[in-house]
């Protein structure tokens, strides 16, 4: 009975820290569910005027899908139209310029070395004195209100910033060090400061061998890697003197820039969709709506609560007091299923909510297997606490091979698949393991303090009209 309340404990905890996270992490919702924006990407042709092969924008799509996606949860949607051109779904991304963002710098990737000019250096240091002073005077002027002198300084402030740009590609010299060279890049958390991450990356043998030279060639000169996305600059680290003699080698390094946690994501991906086989630039960009009207939606909700309630009332009237319990489980299976999705974060769609409907189903079916075979130990004569234990213990072989399957089939469609295809194996393959653990710990602990009521220990309550094999 001690193992019973202790468990019983852990499930309370948990529905809790599950409550808590619903809260505050809300649900994403799909493009379908909740609109977003569509960009069409147009793939240029290389330098020698090659045509883009097939295999090639495929190869390009799944870059998008990586940088887009990220671990394949968001629902980008990515699509090939025609023979050059892509077009991009994501939802929840109302705002086109934001859009734009995610998707920008989506061409060639670069790492330049910061050429000994110190004339160039200083010209850029005092456009950028002159650069933030207009940015001041910026806010100043809007405070004011005045409209003209607003638009004046806003062009001076553009012009100014091409200038800068104009600097550092002056200042940064090639190396033959690009994207293609980079295998991998994500980040990861310093070593010292909580709040403190690092970018870390890794070459091929080739950029690992021109990344060698490079940071042996600038190491200890306080001069920069000019990391470049598109032609522009979006880091410059500096090499540690202690490097000097060989550089780094083995083709793995990382940028300490004090970056908090989303400002070394989104480095990361920068540089990870950076190495694509093609240059593309944005033809079109704008906000969608809804796929699915209102009343869609709705009705989706009343059917999925209606088959809930259908399913709710035949556990109840079929298994009795065991199906209660269930109905219980199922309620907790819900809330902690939810909680998963908050916290992964999965963006649910509609094939998203077809794989969670479908773990409900397996839920109530694990149950099904239990209390069945608990009758069936019933029938053989048995005690009604051999019962239940035998129940949950020959149940537990087939429970487990049927979602170890469904597991397999989940992997693949996910490695194998794309967007909405992801959602629905991803969902279906949370809600599985979900499922499996409230069928087995919290039905069975229900269960076995319900016996403990000597009231509810009633064999007729586990399994109707009940005939005793002797």
């Amino acid at each position: 009975m001690g193992k019973q309340r202790s468990l019983l404990a852990l499930i309370l905890v948990l529905l809790i820290a599950s409550s808590v996270a619903i809260a505050q992490f809300p649900l994403k919702l799909g493009l379908d569910l909740q609109g977003g924006s569509e960009i069409t990407l147009q793939v240029k042709q290389s330098d020698q005027g090659r045509q883009i092969q097939p295999e090639e924008l495929d190869a390009l799509q799944k870059v998008i899908e990586n940088r887009v996606n990220g671990l394949g949860v968001s629902e980008a949607v990515v699509q090939k139209v025609g023979n050059n051109q892509l077009s991009v779904q994501l939802p929840g991304t109302k705002d086109p310029a934001e859009a734009e963002r995610i998707l920008g710098g989506t061409a060639q990737l670069e790492f330049r070395q910061e050429a000994n000019k110190p004339e160039i250096g200083a010209q850029q240091q005092v456009r950028q004195i002159e650069l933030q002073q207009l940015r001041q005077k910026q806010a100043e002027l809007e405070k004011a209100g005045d409209a003209a002198a607003i638009a004046a300084n806003k062009a001076a402030i553009q012009q100014k910033e091409q200038q800068i740009a104009q600097l550092t590609q002056q200042l940064f010299e090639t190396t033959g060090l690009t994207g293609k060279n980079l295998i991998n890049a994500f980040p990861e958390p310093a070593t010292t400061g909580s709040d403190n991450w690092n970018v870390a990356f890794e070459f091929d043998q080739t950029g690992a061998d021109l990344f060698a030279q490079l940071t042996k060639n600038l190491a200890g000169t306080k001069r920069s890697i000019g990391i470049f996305l598109d032609n522009k600059l979006i880091s410059s680290p500096i090499v540690g003197e202690e490097f000097a003699q060989t550089g780094i080698t083995g083709g793995r390094a990382r940028i300490e820039g004090r970056f908090t946690s989303k400002q070394a994501f989104e480095l990361a991906v920068q540089l990870k969709g950076g190495a694509l086989p093609f240059p593309v630039e944005v033809v079109e960009n704008r906000t969608v709506g809804a796929t699915l009207g209102r009343d869609s939606v709705q009705r989706s909700i009343y059917a999925g609560i209606g088959g809930l309630i259908l399913v709710l009332v035949f556990m109840g009237v079929y298994y009795r007091l065991p199906g209660i319990i269930a109905n219980i489980s199922l309620i907790i299976y819900t809330i902690l299923n939810l909680a998963v999705y908050a916290i992964v974060p999965v963006t649910l769609t509609l094939p998203g909510i077809a794989g969670f409907i479908l773990s409900i189903g397996m839920a109530v079916d694990a149950n099904v297997l239990i209390f069945e075979r608990t009758r069936e130990e019933l029938q053989a004569g048995k005690s009604l606490y051999r019962a239940v234990e035998s129940g949950f213990y020959r149940a537990f072989s087939s429970i487990l091979d049927s979602n170890v399957t469904t597991w397999i089939a989940c992997a693949a469609l996910f490695w194998l698949g794309t967007g909405l295809v992801k959602g629905f194996a991803l969902t279906l393959a949370i809600g599985v393991g979900v499922s499996m653990f409230t069928a087995i710990t919290c039905s069975r602990t229900l269960l076995m303090l319900a016996i403990g009521i000597p009231q509810l220990r009633k064999p007729h309550l586990y399994a109707p009209k009940l005939e005793v094999v002797k």
